[in-house]
């Protein structure tokens, strides 16, 4: 009998159960789907860096490292391994494409995984280990020969395998493109023999043993400790980067902590609001239920089985929600996490295997179980007393007049604002939710809204503004002099930049200098503004200002690796980066005694002379199509938390106004005797909502903007971005809340139609 009942309630109290479900599931959902991203992502790199041998450390040295140098690094205490490694960017014969080469003389050290075709060979004599993704990209297969061009060197090769490395996890060339672009950058591993054989006798009489600039180290001992050893090895100062300073470790477990802190914050939200709903709606229930509580009692039902039958609509609630939102974790835990996703575009792995963390099982089941007492709590209240006590039908607390009410003010006021303000005053935890469904609805809209307008407007000021040139040429430090360097850019009618790599306490960071005549390299103040290169000092990016607690007027100092020289420059101004870096004029650098070698040209220039002495050309295009796909991704993302922010509000605040309907039926029957018409009562049922929705919006505004602010804070603090949003986010946040809100309103409204009069005040008050 009680499970007809069961199947019976459900059907009257559908919108309800629907909703509950409904938030249940988003609730889990959402907050499975986000701990599933990082925690997949975590296991998922560790295996591509396990199984290629990703370096603890990658020691460098302007000489190139020996044989000899490479026997010494192994024989220090707390090495596992070390291979010597080289990488050069080449361009692809009668392309514009690049194409960097990496060889490593121990596969076990920086190595290759294995997508397709034959094992890697460090024997082979004409072997070329592709990237899968850029043979993708350009329809190269096994098999097909590719030719590039260094300098003056021309390699070519056989495409034996197709493969994915570590070293290149997120390939990019360098810190100005944001996202990987196959079609026109990718990697290609050759063998330590090639390498030799490509090298003409001449060349390599001159160079001796000294082919590769970088040891690539596996340990475990800590950095400083590492630095100490491996210097006294070697006998000099070198630049020792840990991988926790590279690209592919570091962005990607920036990745992990992200998804982490995105798991902490809209997960949250949701299973909070679905929750409270749950707690809120199961009370209403069954306090509607109290006279079938009472039948049920009167017939001679136990105490304990009436509890039992309905903690079970709980549990079905909580079992359906359950099964539903696992479902939907793992559909946005593979939208993340697939080769074809935004993660899959920006990260370049061999698996994208679906895990999720144990803790996420254990705090399901406790979700479940609280689900179950917050139905077991509610009905225990209606079974107080004896049979005929539980038949009473449900009615709520008396209201006490408050000291509001005898004002004169609150007496002006019509009918309708009083009614509203008493059933308010009432019904707290209703209105209450209420509120908290809108300003979730808030947060979500200008979280999202805003993280594409602070993306614009990063996008605008470091790429659109700050760029000004249309190609960057890349030249070859090693070989080219400075005057050469000059003549080049004047030929080209060009700025020039020296880029490099100092240490600055116990950090590395770029220090850049540069010749600027043409306005091509622009710079960003904190406040997104372009601001000048002064000549009496350097630029500092905040993150250093930030560290190392800089000013404007303070001086600080810095050393070039491999030397043992310490430069001190002043601080002339502050502004934002994509790069901890260190900015100034040749001039400048000059003064302070600084030596440096020109590396970088810009310039609108599309008809470049041919030299030696050119690496390869970069086109602003090649660096803004990847940002664009970044923006395509972040709209899909925006898309997203608009269409969330949207059932959320719906579902809530539906489910809070058929509860307030229920509540209230009584009362609007008595309306419609004295004569009110349908219109009328409706009035007073949507100028409620709309009340909770501008006290909501109020605070949802400030509170969405501070969400936003902590994301950045902890997402973004690298890209050193500043909060903007702009009036389109107010506007569309605020009219979008209030349509809901409005369309949910006239939806509950419609229902007073259908009141029975009769019925209604039949009851016992």
């Amino acid at each position: 009998m009680l499970s007809r009942k069961l199947l019976r309630t459900f059907g009257r109290y559908r919108a309800q159960f629907l909703s509950m479900i409904i938030m249940i599931s988003l609730g889990i959902g959402v907050f499975l789907g986000f701990n599933m991203e990082w925690y997949s992502l975590e296991r998922d790199s560790e295996f591509i860096f396990t199984q290629t041998g990703f370096a603890d450390y990658r020691v460098y040295s302007e000489e190139g490292f020996t044989q000899e140098d490479l026997e010494a690094v192994k024989g220090i205490d707390g090495v596992e391994d070390a291979t010597r490694f080289l990488t050069v960017n080449t361009s692809v014969k009668e392309d514009t494409d690049v194409i960097a080469i990496a060889v490593t003389e121990n596969s076990d050290v920086s190595g290759v995984y294995l997508m397709e075709g034959e094992p890697y060979d460090a024997a082979s004599p004409d072997g070329l280990w592709l990237s899968d993704q850029y043979a993708a990209k350009n329809n190269i297969s096994v098999g097909d020969t590719l030719t590039l061009t260094y300098k003056m060197l021309t390699v070519t090769g056989t495409v034996k395998g197709l493969v994915k490395a570590s070293e290149f996890l997120i390939c990019v060339p360098d810190e100005t493109q944001l996202m990987p672009d196959f079609h026109s950058y990718g990697f290609a591993y050759l063998s330590p023999v090639m390498l030799e054989e490509i090298i003409p006798a001449i060349f390599r009489n001159f160079i001796g043993d000294s082919l590769y600039y970088q040891i690539n180290v596996r340990s475990e001992l800590p950095k400083s400790e590492f630095v100490e050893k491996v210097e006294e090895a070697l006998g000099k100062t070198l630049l020792v980067l840990s991988k926790e300073e590279t690209v592919s470790w570091s962005e990607t477990r920036g990745e992990i902590e992200e998804g982490k802190t995105m798991g902490s914050v809209l997960p949250v939200l949701f299973l909070a609001i679905a929750i409270l709903t749950m707690v809120t709606t199961m009370h209403r229930i069954t306090a509607s239920e109290k006279t079938q509580i009472g039948t049920l009692k009167a017939l001679g039902f136990r105490d304990r089985r009436i509890l039992h039958h309905y903690s079970s609509y709980a549990l079905v609630i909580g079992l359906a929600g359950s099964v539903l939102g696992i479902g939907i974790g793992y559909a946005l835990g593979y939208y993340i996490m697939n080769p074809g996703s935004a993660m899959g575009t920006y990260i370049d792995m061999p698996k994208w295997t679906l895990y999720v963390p144990w803790p996420c099982w254990i705090i399901l089941l406790a979700i479940n179980v609280f689900m179950v007492l917050i139905g077991y709590l509610s009905v225990r209240e209606m079974l107080k007393g004896t049979a005929a006590d539980a038949l009473r039908p449900y009615t709520p607390k008396k209201m006490k007049h408050l000291a509001l009410e005898e004002t004169k003010a609150f007496k002006r006021l019509n009918f309708g604002t009083k009614w509203n303000l008493r059933d308010l005053l009432r019904h707290k935890a209703r209105s209450c939710m209420t509120l908290f469904g809108i300003v979730g609805c808030m947060v979500l809209l200008v979280g999202g809204l805003g993280m594409n307008d602070t993306m614009n407007a990063f996008m605008q000021s470091f790429y659109e503004d700050a760029i000004g040139y249309e190609n960057r040429i890349n030249l070859d430090a090693e070989s080219i002099t400075e005057e050469e360097a000059q003549d080049l850019a004047q030929a080209v009618d060009g700025d020039w930049g020296a880029l490099t790599n100092v240490q600055m306490g116990d950090k590395t960071v770029g220090l850049e200098i540069y010749h600027i005549t043409h306005d091509f390299v622009r710079f960003t103040d904190e406040q997104m503004k372009q601001m000048p290169l002064p000549e009496d000092g350097a630029l500092i990016c905040s993150r250093i200002a930030r560290d190392y607690g800089l000013s404007v007027g303070d001086s600080f100092e810095f050393s070039p690796y491999g030397s043992d020289e310490t430069y001190t420059a002043v601080v002339a101004g502050i502004n934002r980066s994509m790069s901890e870096s260190i900015v100034m004029t040749d001039t400048y650098a000059q003064s302070v005694g600084i030596d440096y070698t020109i590396n970088t040209i810009y310039t609108n220039e599309s008809d470049i002379p041919e030299s030696d002495h050119i690496l390869n050309v970069q086109t602003k295009k090649a660096i803004m199509d990847s940002f664009n796909t970044f923006l395509e991704l972040m709209n899909v993302m925006v898309a997203l938390l608009v269409i969330a922010a949207v059932v959320l509000s719906l579902v809530v605040l539906y489910n809070l106004g058929v509860m307030s309907y229920t509540e209230r039926y009584r009362e609007m029957a008595t309306l419609k005797v004295v004569g009110f018409k349908d219109r009328k009562i409706a009035s007073l049922l949507i100028s409620q909502n709309l009340w909770l929705t501008v006290l909501g919006i109020l605070i949802g505004l400030p509170a969405g903007i501070g969400v936003l602010q902590y994301l950045l804070d902890a997402l973004a603090s690298e890209y050193e971005m500043k909060l903007v949003l702009g009036p389109v986010t107010y506007l569309v946040s605020i009219l979008l809340t209030f349509l809901v809100s409005l369309l949910v309103g006239l939806m509950v409204a419609r229902k007073n139609r259908h009141i029975d009069m009769v019925a209604a005040l039949k009851t016992e008050e």
